[in-house]
């Protein structure tokens, strides 16, 4: 889904319809995935806000909804009327140059609408979708299928995010709820942690070529690079354990200025949803509190708990544009959405002379700050707002993680944080200078 390739539809009427039915086809898909994700939640589930920076599901299914019916169906569908007058308020995100929006920290206040108006929202939207995509303007075509992409990617942001936002708001519930009792487990030694070395020089990064990639990801540019290392696999448990264990939380020398404040004032002593009880370390997952296995990758740190743990390890962590360099002629597969698991799962072996789990299980830390690329142009209009404003303060993670879906995820892909933030699947790769 990720690469659609407009071009080999050519400028035929016809066949644009036909990519338009494609398109539509897929849509209904990632639509019907979302609410499928929400199944196992019971209603109580569907309205809570552990912390301003999480949604209740209701919002995430009301917000996706809103999209399409605010960016697709009010510009481009003759006589189109919105569900509610009142539904643009209360599910747009951030969107100033559409209108105001109900402030996020108090989305959990809202008890109205139903989760049942909300289902009957987003059906009403998908049934005007199929009615634009079945009555489209051939001149309008190019833009509805854009935007149409543009949503489903979008939407499929939201249901990572539905997961990540489930799992903190049953991890503060002294009951531990599981979203899915029984997830597939894996228990096995790590692979061996090794070193691969790449060639600095002039590379280049960024999405070029035809089909979609959100506008941050481009323009395809070169950067300079010094040789440099990457290792083989993620920083498991057991290592983060070591840290722990050797005061890695009590030494100011270990952390950047700002994430020993941090420390400090949140009185972090191990990854977000990892407990101490009876003196043995417990995880919170989406299947409950369960043991804490040592040779699955680390999951919920900061920036600054990566950027110390591998000061610790006198490494450090790579560039994103390090990454790509390493991930680019890579299939993205691995631990994703799709594999079930749900969980960072050890390593199974490494591919000769190339770096595992560059996708799937974690969201890797960079060390490089959310910035534009050099001639990097936002998309136009509204949808301006949907990247380029956030290029301030943030750090870029790469590479997806085990509730990321797999036709979304590619090696050009740049998300992020603020770097206190731990709440989504984000863990630790190690990088290196060259010899």
């Amino acid at each position: 889904m990720r690469r659609i390739d407009f071009a080999v539809f050519g400028n035929s009427t016809a066949l644009d319809h036909a990519l338009a039915d494609e398109v539509l086809t897929r849509y209904q898909a990632v639509r019907s995935e979302t609410e499928q994700l929400c199944e196992p939640l019971a209603i109580e589930d569907y309205g809570i806000q552990a912390m301003p920076d999480v949604s209740p599901p209701k919002w995430h299914l009301a917000h996706t909804t809103w999209f399409f019916e605010t960016f697709l169906l009010l510009p481009y569908l003759h006589g189109y009327r919105v569900f509610h007058p009142d539904f643009g308020f209360l599910f747009n995100s951030y969107y100033q140059t559409v209108g105001s929006f109900f402030p996020r920290p108090q989305r959990g206040l809202l008890s109205r609408p139903s989760v049942q108006e909300v289902y009957y929202y987003r059906a009403y939207v998908d049934k005007a979708m199929a009615a634009l995509v079945d009555s489209a303007d051939a001149s309008q075509l190019d833009q509805i299928i854009f935007r149409t992409v543009l949503g489903m990617h979008h939407e499929q942001q939201h249901q990572e995010l539905l997961l990540a936002d489930v799992k903190y708001n049953f991890a503060i519930n002294p009951l531990h709820p599981a979203y899915r009792a029984k997830l597939d487990r894996i228990e096995r030694e790590p692979a061996s942690l090794q070193w691969y070395e790449y060639d600095g020089g002039i590379h280049e990064i960024g999405f070029s070529g035809t089909g979609f990639a959100y506008d941050n990801e481009t323009p395809r540019h070169k950067v300079y690079l010094e040789n440099f290392c990457l290792a083989s696999r993620l920083v498991t448990n057991g290592e983060f354990l070591d840290f722990i264990e050797d005061g890695g939380y009590q030494r100011a020398d270990l952390w950047l200025s700002d994430g020993w404040t941090v420390v400090r004032q949140k009185n972090w002593q191990a990854p977000l949803y990892w407990k101490s009880l009876d003196g043995q370390w417990w995880i919170m997952t989406l299947a409950g509190l369960r043991r804490l296995d040592q040779n699955e990758p680390v999951c919920h740190v900061s920036f600054y708990e990566a950027d110390a743990y591998a000061r610790w390890r006198g490494k450090r962590l790579p560039t994103e544009a390090e990454w790509e360099v390493a991930a680019q002629d890579r299939e993205p597969r691995g631990n994703l959405r799709e594999a079930g698991f749900l969980q960072p799962v050890a390593a199974e072996s490494v591919i000769q002379g190339e770096p595992d789990q560059l996708f799937g299980d974690v969201w890797e830390w960079t060390q490089s700050p959310y910035r534009p690329y050099p001639g990097f142009q936002p998309l136009a209009g509204a949808l301006g707002e949907y990247n380029g404003k956030f290029m301030a303060n943030q750090m870029v993670l790469r590479g997806g993680s085990c509730v990321t879906p797999q036709s979304h995820i590619a090696a050009t892909y740049r998300n992020f944080f603020y770097p206190a933030d731990r709440w989504q699947f984000m863990g630790i790769r190690l990088a290196d200078d060259a010899n």
